[in-house]
């Protein structure tokens, strides 16, 4: 998957952008401020309808005009998508080859992008939410039905707890939803389950590529019931167990929403033992992981890692570049880096 050329009209402080972009590694260079991010920024538009940086669609629109507009000219192989996504106050629409898409589905099998960003190097050690978001967006994108289930258990999960929040609590209807939640909650667990597997094949090889090093490192996934044969009877009787403390608190306290992964290295977790360059390294690992997972040549996902350079010692900068040029398509923002066979982008 290669994004061949980037059009950019009044996002954020582009109030007019053209760029072209070549296969292998893409340097976008320039002082800070100059808007480095958020030419990566559209480009991880292109994948998920949304900024990766936890703003509404309205922060992405320039100050001056009433909608951003983002072009974009990508190849599957021998597939040419031209797509164009329109960013107002009010929502945005999505045009692939000039057909309407609605479903997010649709527009992730057109781009998938991998991501690092500076905050990452906190993934181990922050909220339990980001490394969940890690896990449903990239099993939502390899697999549309899994994206299903998540969007059908959030419904059945925020019926469950109107339900709780009532003042006077309708017994069957709890039950209902309680079996909804389980229903759903079982095959996301084998896809959460399936995803840590196949990634720690992977883990150990790229970590070994980043740092010279051979450590172990393992991820381990913590679901909120154990999946068995009678998964369903053991699913509802751990509802069952916390019924009062979600009558109390008004609030479903259990289930695949409060789920959480670890990641060890050496025996320790690396969240709470490893070092902050230990965390960087093995976060970015992490995120490129998915990556090997695709087998399709053409269907390799874009890679985009920003301000990943800064942090990094001579030695684990060789290294990094060196693996990344195994990559389709990267890119990577710094402020003055160069790389000898790299397409470079200077503002």
């Amino acid at each position: 998957m290669i994004v061949k050329s980037l059009g950019i009209r009044n996002f954020r402080n582009h109030l007019l952008g053209e760029y072209e972009f070549g296969d292998g590694l893409n340097i976008i260079t320039g002082p800070n401020a100059s808007g480095k991010t958020n030419i990566v920024e559209a480009i991880y538009y292109l994948s998920l309808a949304r900024s990766f940086r936890g703003v509404e669609d309205a922060d992405i629109i320039n100050h001056k005009s009433e909608v951003s507009q983002i072009d974009a000219m990508v190849y599957e192989g021998q597939i040419k998508r031209n797509i164009r996504i329109l960013i107002t106050k009010k929502g945005r629409s999505v045009l692939v080859n000039g057909k309407k898409v609605s479903r997010l589905s649709e527009l992730s099998k057109c781009v998938n992008v991998l991501l690092f960003e500076p905050k990452d190097v906190m993934l181990f050690r922050g909220s339990p939410k980001e490394r969940r978001n890690f896990l449903d967006i990239n099993l939502s994108k390899q697999f549309p039905i899994y994206l299903e289930y998540i969007s059908r258990y959030e419904k059945a999960l925020k019926q469950r707890n109107e339900i709780l929040k009532s003042g006077n609590i309708d017994k069957n209807l709890l039950d209902a939803s309680t079996e909804t939640l389980v229903k759903y909650a079982g095959p996301i667990i084998n896809y959460r389950a399936m995803f840590v597997k196949d990634i720690n094949d992977i883990l150990i090889k790229i970590t070994h590529a980043l740092t010279g090093v051979r450590d172990k490192i393992e991820i381990v996934y913590r679901p909120f019931v154990n999946m068995s044969s009678d998964y369903q009877s053991v699913a509802l009787e751990a509802f069952n167990r916390s019924l009062e403390s979600d009558l109390r608190h008004k609030a479903t306290s259990i289930g695949i929403h409060r789920e959480d992964i670890s990641v060890s290295l050496n025996g320790k977790e690396i969240g709470t033992y490893g070092s902050q360059g230990e965390n960087r390294l093995v976060a970015l690992a992490l995120k490129l992981s998915p990556y090997f997972m695709i087998t399709d040549r053409d269907k390799k996902p874009v890679v985009v890692l920003d301000d990943v350079m800064s942090e990094l010692d001579p030695k684990h900068r060789e290294q990094l570049i060196k693996f990344l040029r195994k990559f389709e398509q990267v890119f990577i923002t710094d402020t003055k880096l160069e790389i000898e066979g790299s397409t470079q982008i200077k503002l």
